[in-house]
């Protein structure tokens, strides 16, 4: 038994170029993910038997793990594969854990998304080597998404690659896989004394609407009980929806019964599941599936859009929420769990999103949240009891923190107080604890928002 060890400073051509001259041996192999600083980010093992595998075969996804990333890079037509593909090609029988892969590296493999491409483009393509898997027309947004299946033999990196300099200017990307901002547990924290909230009434947010991008919900659970929630899943046909403790949880801090934590309990909630089941098993979320939850969500006349959801800059993505923006939606969304060192989450590292971070009950930051100068605001995040399936527990990530802000944002846009993001930041900022050093810093943003929350529309605030 051979033992290699294969270091990956960027890309993964170097691991090809050494299998492709090493003799058709079995070997064990290592492969180490690096950041931009050389700091080990990654590790995966597997097998390698000189075999040709199918590089265009089914993948896994990542349930959790670092969720942020800089946009996936070009990469040089021909090179070995990449991300997903490369790592299915070269990792022998079994899908690898995608949550070792860099987040530019998590996609759906052997397919690339399109927005609003240019007249003749589905014919130029076709000639290309791609073809249309399907057409998705986002009615509210008014972006057309066209999902095409690669030509054989080329990465999705360098398809992306070959589609951006035979159509300048083309938002074209990678299908690209997303996870939930959550984490693990830790000891409780009352969230609302931190946040000066006391115990919402049940007749709390009426009149208010939010619409939330997340996991599936369990609209059985008793938080739910009477409450205004609207549901719908937009995961692939022939896929199961995704697990449901993740989105159940985010649904009730929103609008459950105050008795499981509800914010606004008398609110409407419109709550777009994004996450299925894949091939090999695997709960994932891409960017098609995300689009489609936006495109329904920004239908439903909401007052803020809650992303609990984090991965790489994807330009379909940005595209489309670009749309949203645009008719007048503020997006929340989670800062990402990726640790000191990640490199920023999307959607919330876009400009136009507000990013929010955790902190726990003594005012510190959450031990796995991003850092970074897109963090915008801090609220509780750390050991949340949550509803799940079949009773509740105590669940932490910046995904819980989202919420309190969305929650805040929703009163002001119903009342008629905030209409952009940076009239909604400047109410935000009005009552703060600034955290960390003397006003916005990569750890806290800006800081601890300690915001009184008036439930009634007609309140003066």
């Amino acid at each position: 038994m051979i033992r290699r060890l294969i270091s990956l400073a960027c890309a993964l051509p170097v691991l090809l170029a050494v299998l492709s001259v090493a003799p058709p041996l079995r070997a064990d192999w290592k492969i180490l993910y690096y950041d931009r600083n050389g700091k080990v980010v990654g590790v995966r093992d597997g097998e390698y038997d000189g075999s040709n595998t199918n590089r265009h075969g089914k993948s896994s996804g990542a349930q959790s793990g670092p969720e942020a990333g800089p946009e996936a890079g070009p990469e040089a037509e021909g090179s070995a594969p990449a991300g997903a593909e490369g790592a299915r090609a070269q990792g022998g029988r079994d899908a690898p854990d995608l949550a070792n892969l860099p987040p530019e590296l998590r996609f759906e493999p052997g397919e690339i998304l399109i927005a609003d491409p240019p007249a003749g483009f589905e014919s130029r393509a076709r000639q290309l080597g791609f073809s249309v898997i399907n057409k998705v027309m986002l009615s509210v947004l008014g972006v057309e998404v066209f999902r095409l299946r690669v030509p054989r033999g080329i990465t999705v990196p360098a398809a992306v690659t070959r589609l951006r300099r035979q159509f300048p200017g083309l938002a074209v990307d990678a299908n690209h896989l997303f996870g939930p901002s959550g984490g693990g547990r830790t000891p409780e924290l009352f969230a609302r004394s931190v946040m000066g909230w006391g115990r919402a009434s049940t007749q709390c947010g009426q009149g208010v609407r939010i619409g939330a991008i997340d996991g599936a919900v369990d609209p059985q659970h008793p938080a739910f009980e009477g409450r205004k929630l609207e549901y719908r899943s937009f995961h692939a046909p022939g896929r199961r929806p995704g697990a449901i403790q993740h989105g159940t949880a985010i649904a009730a801090m929103m609008v459950g019964q105050s008795k499981w934590g509800g914010l606004l309990p008398a609110a409407e909630l419109k709550h777009a599941n994004i996450f299925e089941i894949n091939d090999s098993g695997r709960v994932v979320a891409n960017v098609l599936g995300l689009v489609k939850g936006v495109d329904w969500v920004a239908g439903q006349q909401v007052h803020v859009i809650n992303l609990s959801v984090a991965g790489s800059s994807n330009k379909v993505l940005d595209r489309v929420l670009i749309k949203a923006r645009r008719q007048g939606h503020i997006l929340v969304a989670a800062a990402g769990n990726g640790g000191p060192t990640a490199p920023p989450a999307y959607p919330a590292a876009y400009d136009y999103v507000i990013a929010v971070t955790a902190v726990d009950v003594s005012q510190r930051l959450y031990e796995f949240a991003n850092r970074g100068d897109y963090i915008e605001f801090a609220a509780p995040g750390v050991s949340m009891w949550t509803a799940v399936p079949g009773g509740g527990r105590l669940q932490s990530g910046t995904s819980f923190a989202a919420p309190y802000i969305s929650v805040l944002v929703a009163l002001q846009v119903a009342r008629g107080r905030a209409s952009t993001p940076d009239r909604v930041r400047e109410e935000l900022m009005t009552q703060l604890l600034d955290l960390g050093r003397p006003g916005r810093d990569a750890h806290f943003g800006w800081g601890l928002v300690r915001h009184p929350r008036h439930c009634s529309l007609q309140s003066a605030g």
